[in-house]
C-alpha cells in the first residue's frame, strides 16, 4: 500500500478510510448476492439485468466524473480506448455474465464462498506481472502469503464446517428458505466452472487497473468508461440472445428494486470505492478483504433470515481476522523495507559518492607509510 498516513480527511488518516471503505463495500456486496438471487427467482433475464445495472451505474458516475476530473482526465487516445474496452470485457461483461450464470446453477452462499479464491488469484496475477512484490525470503512476503491463505481458509471453514449451534434465532421471514436455498436439480459442476470464470475475470480486472491508473489517474472516468463499454458489449450480446421485448419490461416493484440496488450500490458506488482503494492501496489490499464478505453473508442470514449460526462461523471469523492482520502487517513491514531501501539509494547518489571518494582519498593519504616502499628500498 502506498504511504498514505499523511493524507487526512476531517482528521481521519487515509489508511483508516481505506479499511472503512473496504468493510462497507463487503456489506454492499453481501446484500447484492441476496438481491441477485431474488432477481433470478423473479425471472429477470441474465442479459437484461446487467444492462440495466450498468446503465444505472453510468448515469450515476458520469456527472461526477465529468465535473470533478476535468483537470485530471488525460486526452482520450486509441490506446486508452482499447484498454477501456478490454477492461470492460474483463471486469464487466465476463465478470458479471459468469457470475449470473454460476448463481443460477448454485446458490448465493456458495457463490460468496467461491469468490474467496479472488485474493489468491489476484496475489498470483499481481506477482507474475510484478505489480505486487513478493519476497518469500523476508517476513513481509511470508506474512502476506500466509495471511491470504488464512483468509481463504477461514471462509472455507465457514462454508464447509458447521459444528454445534451457537446462535439459533427463530425464522422471521416467510419464504427465506426458498430465497437462500440452492437451486435443486441444477448442474453444480457447470455452475462451479462459471463461478471460477467469474473469479478469474474479477482478479484480472483488479490487476489490470493498477497500471492503467498510473497513466490515467482519473478514477471516476476510468469507471465510467468501463461501464459504458460494458453496456455496449452486453447490448451486442442481447441482440443475439434476448430479442423478446417483454424481457426488457419491469413486471413488479421487486424487479425494479433489485436492478436499482445492483446498479446504484453494487456497480455505481462499489466500483468508485473499489477503484479508489485499488489506486491508494493496491489490488491485493482490495482482494484480501473478499473473504470478509462470506462472514457478512452469514451474519446477515442469521439476523434477517433467521438462520442458525454455528461454531464453524466463529472459527472461520478468527481465521479471517488473523489473515487480514497478517496481510496488513506484511504490507506495513514492506513499507518499512521500501523506506530503508530508499534511504540507502539516496545516500548512494553521485554527490554522496564524490564526498565519500574525497574522504577516502584523504584517509588513504594519511595512511601512507613513513618509510619508502620495498621497491624504493631496492633502488
Amino acid at each position: 500500500m502506498a504511504d498514505v498516513d499523511a493524507r487526512k480527511v476531517c482528521g481521519v488518516p487515509e489508511r483508516v478510510q481505506l479499511h472503512v471503505a473496504m468493510l462497507a463495500l463487503q456489506f454492499g456486496y453481501a446484500g447484492f448476492h441476496v438481491v441477485s438471487r431474488a432477481a433470478l427467482n423473479m425471472g429477470i433475464s441474465k442479459v437484461v439485468f446487467p444492462v440495466y445495472r450498468n446503465i444505472i451505474a453510468l448515469i450515476l458516475l458520469v456527472p461526477f466524473a465529468y465535473f470533478l476530473e476535468k483537470k485530471d482526465r488525460p486526452a482520450m487516445t486509441l490506446s486508452f480506448t482499447v484498454q477501456f474496452f478490454l477492461l470492460a470485457l474483463c471486469g464487466i461483461t465476463a465478470n458479471q455474465g459468469f457470475y449470473l450464470l454460476g448463481l443460477e446453477y448454485t446458490s448465493p452462499t456458495f457463490a460468496s464462498a467461491i469468490q474467496n479464491s479472488v485474493p489468491a488469484i489476484t496475489f498470483l496475477m499481481a506477482a507474475v506481472l510484478r505489480i505486487e512484490k513478493v519476497r518469500i525470503d523476508r517476513r513481509d512476503g511470508i506474512a502476506k502469503l500466509m495471511g491470504t491463505l488464512a483468509c481463504v481458509g477461514g471462509a472455507t471453514v465457514i462454508t464447509l464446517y458447521k459444528g454445534p449451534t451457537i446462535f439459533g434465532p427463530s425464522r422471521a421471514l416467510n419464504g427465506a428458505d426458498q430465497l437462500m436455498a440452492p437451486t435443486m436439480g441444477k448442474d453444480w459442476t457447470l455452475g462451479c466452472l462459471y463461478l471460477i470464470g467469474h473469479c478469474l475475470s474479477w482478479s484480472g480486472w483488479l490487476v489490470l487497473q493498477a497500471p492503467l491508473l498510473k497513466k490515467y489517474p482519473a478514477r471516476l472516468s476510468v469507471t465510467s468508461y468501463t461501464c459504458f463499454f460494458g453496456v455496449i458489449q452486453f447490448l451486442v450480446i442481447a441482440a443475439f440472445i434476448e430479442r423478446d421485448a417483454e424481457a426488457w419490461m419491469f413486471h413488479s416493484g421487486g424487479e425494479f428494486f433489485t436492478i436499482l440496488y445492483a446498479g446504484f450500490v453494487a456497480s455505481g458506488i462499489a466500483f468508485a470505492v473499489q477503484i479508489w482503494c485499488i489506486d491508494r492501496g493496491g489490488p491485493v489490499f482490495v482482494a484480501v478483504y473478499q473473504p470478509v464478505q462470506t462472514l457478512v453473508v452469514a451474519i446477515m442470514a442469521a439476523i434477517a433470515l433467521g438462520e442458525e449460526f454455528y461454531l464453524g462461523g466463529i472459527i472461520g471469523a478468527i481465521f479471517i481476522i488473523a489473515g487480514l492482520y497478517l496481510v496488513l502487517w506484511g504490507k506495513s513491514e514492506e513499507r518499512g523495507f521500501a523506506a530503508m531501501e530508499a534511504a540507502i539509494a539516496a545516500s548512494s547518489n553521485p554527490e554522496h559518492d564524490a564526498v565519500r571518494a574525497a574522504a577516502s582519498f584523504k584517509a588513504s593519504s594519511l595512511k601512507q607509510p613513513l618509510l619508502p616502499s620495498t621497491t624504493s628500498e631496492s633502488v
